[in-house]
């Protein structure tokens, strides 16, 4: 029983191996497709378009809903357009407040220049000409006058180092209007705060740095040092005069007159 039931199963596996074989030897063997020369070539070139070299383009991102209709897209091809308006509007006006701020800081008119001159304390009258005197002889009457914060007592011929002035050039003639006090040998002005109709006049000899000063920070204990140099920028200033004030007139002629000193006389006494 056991081989009869082999034998059965033999045969029926036999017999499609067997029909399958038949084929095979009496259909001719197809001939094989050429191998692609690239990948490109082997591409299935789409009707009425030239074969292209360049690598196609990514797959676009789909949204994925049920309820999107044609009008809701008609709807935000508008809102895109007027975003896209909005947009360069919004654009200009930010160039325009960029414009202005840059202005603001960097750019000042004329007005604005001269406000900010007499608000620090100084004038400015343009570049020295060959003509004006600078080396003066000296004249016994002197000024205390503000710059800024800092306050400078001088006289003609005085130089002077102050904070970097703004709007002058080297050259420059400077008026320097906040003149607090004025004194010579026989009077004294004193202002309140400033003296009416006093003026000093400065010519801009150079702009320079001062030394420099070491700043050092440190905490104990905490791996914490910090070293930082700073240079403060400086104006060189002369004084070339000072207006305001009665000046004493110049004598060449007059000595000065040396005080009689009596010498005490010895007066012999008899013995």
């Amino acid at each position: 029983m056991a081989n009869r039931r082999c034998l059965q199963a033999l045969s029926r596996h036999a017999t499609p191996l067997s029909s399958s074989l038949r084929r095979r030897l009496t259909t001719p063997p197809a001939a094989a497709p050429p191998p692609p020369r690239s990948l490109l070539e082997a591409r299935p070139a789409s009707p009425g378009l030239e074969p292209s070299r360049c690598p196609p383009w990514p797959p676009r991102a789909r949204l994925f809903c049920s309820n999107r209709t044609s009008e809701d897209e008609d709807d935000e091809d508008e809102g895109d357009e007027s975003d896209g308006e909005g947009g360069e509007a919004m654009e200009e006006s930010d160039c325009e407040t960029g414009m202005a701020s840059s202005r603001s800081k960097w750019d000042y008119t004329a007005e604005e220049r001269e406000a900010e001159a007499a608000a620090i304390g100084y004038t400015v009258m343009g570049p020295l000409e060959k003509s004006d005197r600078v080396f003066t002889p000296y004249e016994p009457v002197f000024a205390v006058v503000q710059i800024g914060s800092h306050q400078f007592k001088v006289s003609n011929g005085d130089c002077i180092f102050t904070e970097r002035l703004k709007f002058c050039d080297i050259n420059d003639k400077l008026i320097l209007n906040k003149v607090l006090l004025l004194g010579s040998q026989t009077q004294t002005i004193v202002g309140r705060p400033t003296v009416p109709d006093a003026a000093v006049h400065a010519v801009v000899e150079e702009h320079a740095l001062d030394a420099k000063v070491i700043i050092f920070k440190k905490k104990r204990r905490k791996n914490y040092r910090r070293t930082k140099g700073h240079r403060q920028e400086l104006t060189k200033l002369r004084i070339t005069d000072i207006q305001g004030i009665a000046k004493p007139e110049k004598t060449d002629n007059e000595k000065p007159v040396k005080s009689a000193v009596k010498k005490s006389e010895k007066v012999a006494v008899a013995a």
